[in-house]
Order: structure tokens, then C-alpha cells, then sequence
């Protein structure tokens, strides 16, 4: 019997290949079996000794998905759906050891990001369990509608606090509706609505279609600002609050904004007056007088998980480009701050970095900022946008189909990657006869290349070795 491993990763910079693997090694750190008299049930993904987040749930289950499951990347969300209250309450966080969840006098409620739907939508391409979808639709519609009877107000928008989405000390001037919770609950009733059509629930995909049209609008009507070309929260009276923050960004990744609007706000990535650091993207815009070359908490800090979700944002548009330069930036940045190492700093990831020069962000007189091996975003960063992004692999296990996009003709890949019952390999490199892809897979698939923006071609890719000279395509 072959020993399950994790998928390895090709690429012609060996120091990416060495942070994805040492990235694997550490996940052991982060996996807790669960606590015998709670009744919580492991194994999960934890950071904290004793307490197990919605954040972190969430976003770990985009690089677990590529463990060959020996992470499971649906468990640790288990643990919220398990503890799902009889009016649909799910909160933010449990204590491991009693399964209570310790309410925050800034958060009364306990409200999380809410993002499950975009979570489970991506699960269920990378596993094609449908069972799964079925099991937890229910779940997300009756958390959907506790957060409607709480903070959902009459102009369809919803007031949250502003701890919700963990945005630290972002400042937010007297922000009433803010602009990255009301778009999260956009991208909610997209993937919803999604995962209602997989079951062919017609019923359940048209009231989040309708839910995610109805926001759409306000959200365009309402946040964005025509003259800045920018989403900005908003006050009491629906007045525009003109801080540019990362935050501006949450409404490429639910596909809010028409390609006009779309492009003046990616334009503002790689201006040095706005996103456009040497490190990117910082928290908050250059060109606020908070910002801080220091990070300083929100006040430009570079977080892997926020870089995640701009560069998502920018495949909903196609921007491949500018998604591959930024990940990869962000990772040598990544890369440059563990290599820095003296008597006074330790070479680590972070959870946060500055956004001007390499190294951790600082805080001066905040404790425990910021955290070091913070795997819940770093390896966002060290093995799904590595694996995405800058192999370029993109895999649906349902459609039987794996998007290769390569900008330039590098050597890379992917080798055992596990798509549930079917092991592949894809790797490109220079041979005697020209730039060539070596394929291996156990059962047929489909296989689409994208190669400089030039050539694309879809081919069945049988069972057993294959190769394509890119030359001949």
C-alpha cells in the first residue's frame, strides 16, 4: 500500500517548494483532537490553546483541502454547524474544554465572518461530495436568518459591530453600515444560492438569488463613490465615510462592481499612492494619514488572509497578471522575513507583515501582535495561492476538469495531488523536443491549458503517462 503524503509542488524557485513543505510539517501544531468533556468533537484546526474560531474554520479549509485528507478540511467547520442553536445562532468561537462560547461585550452575540457558503462551495469542487451540500444547506439558511432578525435593517443593509470582522483598530470614522460585513453576507447568498442549484433546489437558489441582487444594489447605490472609483463604509445617514481601506475590496470577490467600476478599483493595487506597496496589499491606503509604515495593527499591515481575498477578487475579473505578480511578491516577502534572522528576531511566518520592507509588522505596547506561525492565514498564502496562483493550477473534482494558467513557461507542477479516487500529476518542463507537460492520472479527466493569454486548448486527458508538446498545441 502506497503511503498517503501530501501533493508535492514543482517550481523554479526551490525556496517556495521548501516554505509549502515545512508549511505541512507544521500543521501537527495546529490539529487538536477535541475536548473529552465538552463534547466538542475533533480532530479541528485550533491556534488558540483552549479556543476554536469561525475564522480560522473558514479559512483553513482552503489549503486543507489540498492535505489528500489526511486533514480533513470539513471537520473543524463540524464543530459550529454541531453547536447551531434552535434560532439558528452560530458563534464566533467555543471554549474547547467547556463547549461554551464566552461572549465579548463589543460582540454580544458572538457574530463571526460569514462566509461558510464560500467555504463549503469550494469544498465540494475539491471533494464532489453532493451529500455533503445537502447535510448543511439547511444549517446556512437558518444561520442566514438569524443574522437577518438581529442586524438586517430596513434599507436591506446590515449593522454589525465593528469587532465582527476581527479588523482590529482599522479606522472607520462613525461607520454605521461597513462595507466588508454587508458584501461577506453578499458572497454568503452567492455560494448558497450555488450550492442550492448543485441539489437543484430551485426555491432556495432563487431567495438567495434574490438576497444577493438586493444587496448587490444597495451596496453599489449606496457604498460606492463614483468619483473616488472606490467602496466606502457608510455612516448613520448613508453618508460616505472616504477611507480607503483593504476592506473596498470584498466586492470584487462577490462580483459587485460592472468592469468600469471593477477596473478603477484594481487600478488603485499598483498605485504607490494607494495598495501598491513593495509588499502587498497593505490594510490601509498609503494615502491616509493613519497609515503606518509600521503596520501598526490595520493601520497598513499586510495580512495573508486579506492578500487571499483581493487576489480571489481579482480572478472573479480575470486579472490572472496582476494575481500571479501579487502572490508571488507576497510570498518572497514572506520568504525574506524568515531568512532575517539575528540575536533580537527570529525568522518565522507572521500574522502580519509591514507593508514597505520586509519583516513582521509592529505594535508598539500590543501584546501578542503579531502572532508568529499564524497557519490560519499564512498558509492561505505558503500552499493555496502557491498551488493557484503561482503554479496556476485551478481543479473542479464534480466537472472533472483542471484549468492550468501559465503566464510563462517556467518548470512547475504538481505531483499526487489526490482528487478524491484519482491521483494526478502535471508538471512542465524543457525537453530535447521543446516545452513539454507530463501528465499521470488514474481516471479520465479534462484538462484546459492557458499558456501566455495566446494559446488555450481543452483536452480529455486519458487514464495512465501522457504528455503534450506545448509547440504543437
Amino acid at each position: 500500500m502506497i503511503k498517503q503524503d501530501f501533493p508535492k509542488i514543482h517550481f523554479y524557485d526551490q525556496d517556495f517548494v521548501d516554505i509549502y513543505d515545512k508549511t505541512w510539517a507544521w500543521m501537527n501544531d495546529c490539529w487538536k483532537n477535541g475536548g473529552s468533556k465538552s463534547g466538542i468533537k475533533g480532530p479541528f484546526f485550533i491556534y488558540e490553546p483552549n479556543v476554536v474560531q469561525q475564522t480560522e474554520a473558514i479559512f483553513s479549509s482552503f489549503f486543507l483541502v489540498y492535505s489528500n485528507r489526511i486533514f480533513q478540511a470539513h471537520s473543524t467547520l463540524d464543530v459550529f454547524y454541531d453547536r447551531q442553536e434552535k434560532d439558528g445562532a452560530i458563534r464566533c468561537s467555543y471554549n474547547v474544554d467547556t463547549g461554551a462560547h464566552e461572549p465579548d461585550k463589543d460582540n454580544p452575540e458572538g457574530l463571526g465572518i460569514p462566509l461558510f457558503a464560500w467555504a463549503e462551495y469550494n469544498i465540494y469542487h475539491k471533494s464532489g461530495n453532493k451529500k455533503r451540500v445537502k447535510d448543511v444547506l439547511g444549517k446556512l439558511c437558518k444561520y442566514s436568518a438569524w443574522i437577518d432578525s438581529i442586524y438586517k435593517k430596513p434599507n436591506g443593509l446590515y449593522k454589525t459591530p465593528l469587532s465582527a470582522t476581527g479588523m482590529l483598530n482599522l479606522p472607520r470614522g462613525d461607520a454605521y453600515y461597513t462595507v466588508d460585513f454587508n458584501t461577506m453576507m453578499a458572497i454568503n447568498m452567492l455560494y448558497m444560492s450555488a450550492l442550492a442549484d448543485i441539489l437543484n433546489d430551485k426555491e432556495i437558489s432563487f431567495q438567495c438569488k434574490k438576497q444577493y441582487f438586493s444587496l448587490k444594489t444597495r451596496i453599489n447605490s449606496l457604498m460606492y463613490n463614483a468619483t473616488d472609483g472606490f467602496y466606502y463604509d457608510i455612516n448613520k445617514n448613508e453618508k460616505h465615510i472616504p477611507i480607503k481601506s483593504i476592506q473596498g475590496y470584498w466586492p470584487l470577490l462577490a462580483e459587485i462592481p460592472n468592469g468600469e467600476k471593477a477596473e478603477r478599483i484594481i487600478e488603485k493595487l499598483t498605485d504607490p499612492k494607494f495598495f501598491g506597496t513593495s509588499h502587498p496589499f497593505p490594510s490601509l491606503a498609503v494615502c491616509e494619514k493613519e497609515f503606518d509604515e509600521n503596520g501598526r495593527g490595520c493601520r497598513g499591515s499586510v495580512f495573508p488572509h486579506l492578500v487571499f481575498m483581493v487576489i480571489k477578487g481579482l480572478e472573479r475579473y480575470q486579472r490572472w497578471d496582476i494575481a500571479r505578480e501579487s502572490a508571488i511578491r507576497h510570498v518572497y516577502f514572506m520568504l525574506d522575513t524568515m531568512s532575517k534572522e539575528d540575536d533580537n528576531h527570529k525568522g518565522d511566518l507572521w500574522e502580519a507583515y509591514l507593508p514597505t520592507a520586509e519583516g513582521e509588522a509592529k505594535w508598539p505596547g500590543k501584546i501578542g501582535f503579531p502572532r508568529a506561525r499564524y497557519l490560519a492565514y499564512d498558509a492561505l498564502s505558503t500552499i493555496c495561492l502557491t498551488i493557484e496562483n503561482i503554479v496556476g493550477l485551478s481543479i473542479s473534482l464534480p466537472r472533472k476538469t483542471v484549468d492550468w494558467v501559465i503566464p510563462n513557461l517556467e518548470i512547475m507542477g504538481v505531483e499526487n495531488l489526490s482528487l478524491k479516487n484519482n491521483m494526478i500529476t502535471i508538471l512542465s518542463h524543457k525537453s530535447g523536443r521543446g516545452w513539454e507537460i507530463q501528465m499521470e492520472s488514474e481516471k479520465l479527466y479534462y484538462f484546459t491549458i492557458n499558456i501566455l493569454g495566446v494559446k488555450e486548448k481543452t483536452l480529455p486527458i486519458p487514464s495512465g503517462k501522457c504528455s503534450i508538446l506545448i509547440d504543437k498545441l
